[in-house]
């Protein structure tokens, strides 16, 4: 849903005028846009009665807003960066905003007077149940993804000892502080009362991001701790701070909502606009605010209902799940990246897409042998032992890598790697891990699952040639690169396509098989060719350059070493067999004939397998917008196949590797 103040103009052809008289609404770029979308042109100069005023909260040129229009009679526009907003604070000017809040009566955090937020708090039935769904799902997903409004927070920093009562310190003459009335005396009453209340137990006192940041001073400081009081500055997880604490305290901060979500009841000592709802201990309660809201329903109307969301890869207004998991990716790719990486086995044409991916932050080095930045390696390459192990991502590209085509997709993986069994991956334990779904990320698994199907995508897209096959039940056998890593890792006693063939027709005599080539092989650049007498003697059909995303519509059964291409094929409902230990194997869906690692003994379901697969483990990036994304962006690049070409350079050196691929173990 959109906002209910901007739905109209969202779809209005002949959008409002929105007059400015503050210069930010001009020079930033991403507040212009996501404006323009809502249904407003932003324009500077004279204004009539017909017009809008665009007020950014209650910021030091506020008044000139208010001023012209009290003289013109316009209306009046409350613009606030929304409560999920980017990794870092507005004033750093690193990032720009995810999403507004546009209120046409006054700012969310005015308790003077009833703001739109407030009246969907008291007036909006709250009682979808698909609303509710949605909203407890999100509230799960900030958790797991320790999201916040300013993401740029480091989940993995040690936590204090539990126990201890949390107080919230906020930037000082902040408005959401000066709205409820609060100042030095009334934080100073507040850090008294934590005490009081709690007699014996540690307090901490959190400082404000941008305090931390040194951008803006907060209420406390060093002169306010003691023996049991201290002030705590690390940028920790949110959601970590609030599981360890007994009680929290707040004037006005959005951590305080964060706690209610979190299962607490905070103390609160001023009126922002989570209070008054049951919710919350109120020191100055609101007692035109009379309705018992649930935490799902408070969610709902100030996540969902409220803001303004967009999404800047597709460059449109959007839901707040697709926001959400926007900056789930930049925050992922941040607390990845922001030490650099050091690279080992990097082929040179390589460098530049991975400099894309992993070097946003901070820019990579290759090779540096007493670097102290954390290392990463190409997963077939040997490098540093504790290495984080690369490799391309399940969708890939529209081409081959071995065509240089720079890939939409990777996997990092601390443990090993996906295709090699004889130790465990991070994949592993994401798939074990996600044996059990939540709702919202059984939904996510199903709806992704259609779409692969629906836009027929597979690892590399690369269409192909359609064939009028033989009636009868139908058995795929892709061929594979026969010194791939998965072959060499996954397999023991069949390792050879031939020998691949040759147990498929053995198993079912009476079955129509049809071998397929791997592209890389067909293309003359990897190992792996059967003859043609030898494979027509065991297959029905030799399909060259058949189109593989077609294929799994028309076939009943997949018989494969580890190729990816059973992993696809659980996805059209077909049978596969495994010959090796491909990372699908041996989790209940796949008959498996190779050795499976004993540890896997979870029992995920097909779309607990495809949430580990594609949603958890890889990391994307649009190649439209340069951006992180979550997978259904990726998806959408793949289907529509708006992918910027990667060059003429690219194209030539492949020509040349194909030409030379007798020689391959020279850059390979």
């Amino acid at each position: 849903m959109i906002n209910p103040t901007t739905e109209e103009a969202a779809g209005n052809t002949n959008p409002r005028r929105l007059f400015a008289f503050n210069g930010g609404f001009f020079f930033q770029k991403r507040l212009r846009r996501i404006l323009s979308l809502a249904g407003y042109e932003l324009r500077f100069g004279r204004t009539t009665s017909e017009d809008l005023i665009a007020i950014w909260g209650n910021s030091p040129t506020a008044h000139r807003g208010h001023a012209m229009a009290e003289k013109t009679g316009a209306s009046q526009l409350y613009v606030e960066d929304a409560f999920l907003r980017s990794l870092f604070p507005g004033r750093t000017g690193k990032e720009p905003p995810i999403g507004l809040m546009i209120d046409g009566t006054c700012p969310h955090f005015d308790p003077n007077q009833p703001s739109d937020l407030e009246r969907l708090l008291k007036h909006e039935p709250l009682d979808d149940s698909v609303l509710l769904n949605r909203a407890r799902g999100a509230i799960e997903r900030l958790k797991e993804n320790h999201l916040t409004k300013y993401a740029a927070v480091d989940p993995d920093l040690p936590a204090p000892d539990p126990g201890y009562v949390l107080v919230i310190d906020q930037t000082r003459d902040d408005a959401a502080v000066t709205a409820s009335g609060a100042n030095d005396l009334r934080f100073q009453e507040m850090l008294v009362m934590a005490q009081e209340e709690n007699p014996g137990a540690r307090i901490l006192i959190k400082t404000h991001p941008e305090t931390q940041n040194g951008a803006r001073a907060g209420y406390y400081s060093e002169k306010d701790t003691r023996d049991n009081v201290a002030l705590y500055t690390d940028p920790i997880s949110p959601w970590i701070l609030l599981d360890g604490a007994i009680a929290v305290y707040t004037v006005s901060s959005q951590l305080g909502f964060e706690a209610i979500l979190a299962g607490h009841k905070p103390r609160i000592f001023g009126q922002p606009f989570y209070a008054g709802w049951e919710l919350t201990q109120d020191e100055f309660p609101l007692y035109h605010r009379q309705r018992r809201l649930t935490r799902a329903q408070l969610f709902a109307a100030a996540m969902i209902l409220y803001p303004t969301w967009y999404d800047p890869c597709r460059d449109k207004l959007c839901e707040l799940e697709d926001s959400l998991e926007q900056l789930a990716a930049q925050s992922r790719a941040w607390r990845e990246d922001r030490h650099g990486w050091n690279a080992f086995g990097m082929r040179l044409w390589k460098r530049k897409p991975l400099q894309k991916f992993f070097g946003r932050y901070k820019a990579l080095t290759f090779d540096k042998k007493h670097s102290s930045r954390p290392a990463m390696v190409w997963a077939s390459k040997p490098g540093p032992e504790r290495a984080t192990r690369i490799e391309d991502g399940f969708l890939r590209s529209r081409g081959l890598g071995a065509e240089l085509v720079p890939p939409l997709s990777l996997v990092c993986d601390d443990l090993g790697i996906y295709y090699d069994p004889t130790q465990e991956s991070r994949l592993e334990r994401l798939i074990t891990k996600r044996a059990t779904l939540r709702p919202d990320q059984q939904l996510r698994a199903e709806r992704l699952i259609k779409a692969l199907k629906k836009h027929r995508i597979t690892k590399y897209n690369l269409g192909g040639t359609s064939f009028d096959l033989p009636d009868g039940h139908r058995i795929l056998v892709p061929g594979q690169v026969e010194d791939d890593a998965s072959i060499l890792t996954g397999t023991t006693g069949i390792t050879t396509n031939l020998a691949l063939l040759k147990a498929a027709r053995a198993a079912n005599p009476t079955a129509r098989i049809l071998y397929k080539p791997h592209p890389d092989v067909e293309a003359g650049l990897r190992k792996g060719q059967i003859s043609r007498e030898d494979a027509e003697a065991l297959a029905d059909m030799v399909l060259d350059q058949a189109d593989m995303a077609a294929l799994l519509k028309e076939v009943e059964e997949v018989w494969t070493m580890t190729s990816l291409t059973g992993f696809e094929a659980l996805l059209h409902g077909c049978k596969v067999t495994t010959l090796g230990a491909p990372f699908y194997a041996g989790w209940g869906l796949t008959d498996d004939r190779g050795d499976i690692p004993a540890r896997r003994t979870a029992q995920p379901s097909l779309e607990g397998l495809v949430h580990a697969a594609l949603i958890d483990y890889p990391r994307y990036r649009d190649p439209v917008s340069g951006l992180p994304c979550p997978v259904e962006v990726a998806l959408e690049r793949l289907a529509t196949g708006y992918i910027p070409h990667p060059g003429w350079g690219n194209r030539l050196l492949s020509k040349l590797q194909g030409r030379f691929a007798s020689y391959q173990s020279l850059w390979r």
